[in-house]
């Protein structure tokens, strides 16, 4: 089939991967400073933080309990499987865009727009949800030295009710903090890569000994009777738009129990996909991409399954802390001099992830713009010095800032899921079309055991995707229909392959 793109199907048109690469080339691309183990320190950062310091509390505690354990091997395999697919893509085509250019090269430009809108969202809500995380997890540490947020700019103007089904007011006003901290890190981001990498390679080594402290000390005041029982909500928690079809609802309709546990932490894993971004970035693209996705992975997961034990077996799952889990379960045993020290560490983890979750989208918007879909002017502007899309990564910290600032982190939670399965359906679905239409493609990475794992990797994640609750399906539908509404006014009328091939 030819690479040239059709007037007839010109929604469907593919970029060829010879102009993508040629693009990456001249004065408007980003500097590669990146190498293996700085590209493996963005993945650990944006993975380690998430799911340990922020989604385990409110996981255990409404949805799964200690299964919450089977609930991290069930996304980490759904993770490896589209982790494979992200690599053989980000070897090919070591350009900014992850999912969105993969899409570009195997789906059209339709399918290109709705990824690349899906991942504005993905990384924008993720980081709006770490945000709220960090808010916790500062004020905690603060309030050891007798520093106290007022009431009215401490959290959330809302607050989500799992016995009800409902938001309920909380009486502040906005979370401060967490506004604070995203335009403190949209300063560092806008000032380069190099200092950004630098940054997050300090904070992943804090976090990361906080981690094995929480591991080694914690294993000597487990409980294996707060293990039972093992699943109080079940073990499975499907629905199909708000029908269900296995397992539990809570309340509000939700559905509960280890698979949907599963669909909820998928969040702390979405950092893998991150790295893919800084294809453009990498020293040797080819190679060090692929190892920065698979090891960064692993060494979560591992991770992950490891606390997640400690501090079910801590405390009773019931009575977990949603907002700042890991220090709260040790001061609940009596180490407040511990909670402190989590709570600090918890703090520098929870900001590497949201730095690299934030360096991420303004990258997908660059790419989108070089393709006419965006204004170029805008999110096409690498700044001359600093060499980053330093006007997107602006317009991204005021979005994030909104997000974080006046939305409970439940919400966030749900949607930051269901727009990261939904990119990484496609990007499985990629690979199957790309090995078809494009046998003849230098891959320095090849997926293994296709199309087994690609084929795996779509039908784990819709099952996940459907263990969420319905609302986050309405929300998903609305901000495509918004982006749809884009498209169709601005990215059509000025889309660089619809120019070139009319």
């Amino acid at each position: 089939m030819s690479n040239e793109p059709r007037k007839t199907s010109q929604l469907f048109a593919r970029k060829p991967l010879a102009l993508l690469l040629e693009e990456a080339k001249g004065e408007n691309r980003l500097r590669r400073v990146l190498g293996p183990v700085q590209l493996t320190a963005l993945g650990i950062g944006a993975i380690i933080g998430a799911g340990i310091f922020v989604a385990t509390g409110a996981a255990a505690h409404n949805v799964a309990g200690p299964s919450l354990m089977l609930s991290y091997v069930i996304a980490g395999i759904t993770c490896i499987f589209a982790a494979l697919c992200y690599a053989e893509f980000a070897a090919m085509v070591p350009v900014a865009g992850s999912a969105y250019t993969y899409a570009y090269a195997t789906l059209g430009e339709l399918f290109a727009w709705i990824i690349g809108w899906d991942l504005v969202l993905e990384y924008g809500v993720s980081s709006a949800a770490v945000a709220t995380g960090w808010s916790a997890y500062f004020q905690s540490a603060v309030s050891k030295i007798g520093i106290h947020i007022p009431k009215l700019l401490s959290e959330s103007p809302w607050a989500y009710d799992p016995k009800t089904g409902h938001f309920i007011a909380t009486g502040s006003v906005m979370n401060l903090p967490a506004v604070i901290v995203v335009v403190i890190i949209t300063a560092i981001l806008v000032k380069g890569i190099q200092e950004s990498a630098t940054f997050n390679g300090v904070m992943v080594a804090i976090k990361v000994a906080a981690v094995l402290f929480v591991i080694a000390v914690g294993a000597f005041f487990v409980n294996t009777t707060n293990w039972h029982p093992f699943a109080p909500f079940g073990w499975t928690g499907i629905s199909f738009f708000g029908h269900r079809v296995a397992g539990m609802v809570d309340p509000g309709g939700s559905p509960v129990g280890t698979l949907a546990g599963a669909a909820i932490i998928f969040f702390a894993y979405i950092g893998f996909d991150s790295v893919s971004t800084h294809a453009e970035e990498a020293k040797n693209p080819q190679r060090d991409v692929p190892i920065g996705i698979i090891v960064s992975l692993l060494v979560c997961t591992v991770l992950y399954i490891a606390v997640v034990a400690v501090l079910t077996g801590m405390v009773r799952f019931d009575q977990l802390d949603i907002n700042a889990p890991v220090s709260t379960a040790f001061k609940q045993q009596g180490m407040g001099w511990a909670e402190g020290l989590i709570a600090t560490a918890g703090v520098s983890g929870i900001t590497s992830v949201l730095l690299v979750m934030m360096l991420s989208g303004p990258r997908v918007f660059l790419a989108m713009a070089r393709d006419g879909l965006l204004p170029k002017s805008t999110f096409g502007d690498v700044h001359p010095k600093f060499r980053t899309p330093w006007k997107s990564t602006i317009l991204v910290g005021i979005f994030v800032s909104a997000l974080a600032g006046f939305l409970p982190i439940d919400a966030l939670l749900h949607l930051a899921n269901i727009g990261t399965l939904l990119a990484f359906v496609i990007v499985c679905a990629a690979v199957l079309i790309m090995r078809k239409t494009h046998p003849e493609a230098e891959r320095p990475f090849r997926c293994p055991w296709v199309p087994f794992v690609p084929i795996m990797g779509v039908l784990t994640c819709l099952m996940l995707m459907f263990s969420l609750p319905v609302a986050n399906w309405w929300r998903l539908l609305i901000w495509l229909a918004i982006g749809f509404a884009i498209y169709f006014l601005y990215g059509k009328q000025h889309s660089v392959m619809r120019n070139q091939s009319s």
